[in-house]
């Protein structure tokens, strides 16, 4: 054949052959061209590139106007605790939710008295009942198919270290709590990552048998009884991990100063959390959240969005913004403290511990805009709650209207503002989510519309991520 003609072949071929790549909606040889022209390369392009090939983004982005000193004096402003850490894990939920509880109880005696209470106790049996709620969830859907929305969510999903506050009241009420002294942390505990794959894996293979099980048509009990000795391993993983919980142990109260205030002796952790919570969680408190996409002053709740298979699933009043403000306020006056969770992958210099909407302009980097509201930054997966910290303080203007807030973090007292953050109100509009009030401080109205039938909706939901 001639060569030119086996060329021309080649080249037709060839041509054909990336047409049919691209066609409906693939990149075509003729769009890439048109991509390609439309870029207008100048001597300030090339410049932005050289300083950002060799540099960070953030720091490139990094708005002048908002990096000099920020305010750091609060009209309202609860009494200060230790900063825990809780490293590499992502337990933020528990420790915010903690840190509300062992405030709470400080408050009540005038600060004469505080308790640290241990995250590593808790922590346990977290990912016990988790493992426990995964199991349980995959032989109530074993009769639906493998591909099955729900089936899905448990074997995708078998265990994790995020949550809320909601997973605090019911392992709390359950289990009780210890202080930090009688469960210290682990290496697992603090890094958690390699646990929770290890203890997927197991879940995941543990499903798959007892849905075997009920294909095969096992009588109730004897799936249950597999369950059990599954939950056995389970168990033993954790103890190896994260230490065995604790039955009893013996503890002294003491004051500020240090000095003994009531005599050591045993406690069971329930007799522990009787003495220092002294009340059920559940029942007295409410979560409010803001989401700009669902209609407000509507209750809704998430399927199988709970810590413990017989515990609660997230449930949650839908607030504008300035409603959840005066709810937050009202605590803050009364020197109670909040667990409230955000969005902190968004606008927030953490070595510095301040969060402002307009911390980073990556819109002037690029030459482009970022323009999306907050409703629809949910909506397409780009913005969500991602950490929980406790709500302490809040600025008032002149007329009563927040200009800033300021929460307690879980990042060690060396992160930010000696382990504080402070955001402006603006940022607290734009990338806060939930909070959770105690009953005493929700008008009459808010609590019936809470006790409305909820509307349930699903896990899945881009908002609905658990606070790490």
């Amino acid at each position: 054949m001639n060569t030119r003609i086996l060329l021309m072949a080649v080249m037709l071929a060839a041509a054909g052959s990336l047409q049919a790549q691209t066609k409906d909606g693939g990149i075509s040889p003729q769009m890439l061209r048109q991509v390609e022209n439309a870029q207008q390369t100048t001597a300030a392009d090339k410049a932005l590139f050289n300083a950002i090939a060799s540099n960070s983004i953030d720091d490139l982005a990094r708005n002048h106007a908002v990096q000099g000193d920020f305010d750091t004096h609060f009209s309202i402003e609860t009494p200060r605790q230790s900063i825990h850490n809780q490293k590499s894990s992502g337990r933020c939920w528990m420790f915010s939710g903690l840190n509300v509880l062992r405030a709470d109880y400080a408050l009540r005696h005038e600060g004469k008295q505080t308790v640290e209470f241990s995250q590593g106790y808790l922590f346990f049996y977290d990912q016990l009942e988790k493992a426990n709620l995964m199991l349980q969830g995959v032989i109530d859907c074993a009769k639906k198919p493998m591909d099955d929305t729900r089936v899905q969510f448990f074997f995708h999903y078998p265990i994790n270290d995020g949550g809320t506050f909601c997973g605090v009241a019911d392992l709390a009420e359950k289990y009780g709590l210890v202080p930090m002294s009688a469960q210290p942390e682990t290496f697992s505990g603090e890094n958690t990552s390699r646990m929770q794959r290890v203890l997927a894996s197991k879940l995941r293979e543990y499903g798959l048998e007892l849905r075997s099980m009920v294909a095969a048509g096992k009588p109730k009990q004897a799936v249950q009884a597999r369950k059990t000795e599954m939950l056995g391993t389970v168990y033993r993983l954790l103890c190896l991990t994260l230490g065995a919980p604790v039955k009893e142990f013996s503890y002294a109260f003491r004051d500020s100063s240090g000095r003994i205030v009531v005599p050591e002796r045993k406690y069971t952790p329930l007799e522990f959390y009787e003495l220092t919570v002294g009340r059920p969680l559940n029942g007295s408190f409410i979560m409010v959240m803001n989401d700009p996409r669902r209609p407000y002053y509507k209750t809704f709740e998430v399927e199988y969005d709970r810590h413990t298979y017989d515990g609660h699933n997230w449930k949650y009043l839908n607030l504008p913004m300035e409603d959840i403000a005066r709810l937050a306020i009202s605590s803050l006056k009364a020197g109670r403290k909040l667990y409230s969770s955000y969005d902190v992958g968004k606008q927030f210099d953490r070595k510095r511990g301040y969060m402002d909407s307009q911390m980073y302009d990556y819109g002037t980097l690029f030459g482009t805009t970022f323009g999306m509201d907050k409703a629809q930054r949910i909506a397409t997966y780009d913005s969500g709650s991602t950490h929980a910290m406790t709500l302490t303080a809040v600025d008032l203007d002149a007329s009563g209207q927040p200009l800033k807030w300021k929460v307690e973090n879980s990042w060690g007292p060396s992160a930010g503002v000696n382990g504080y953050a402070v955001m402006t109100n603006q940022w607290f509009n734009d990338y806060m989510f939930r909070l959770v009030v105690s009953k005493e401080f929700v008008p009459e109205a808010m609590l019936k519309q809470y006790e409305q039938k909820p509307v349930m909706v699903m896990p899945e939901d881009p908002l609905f991520q658990a606070d790490r």
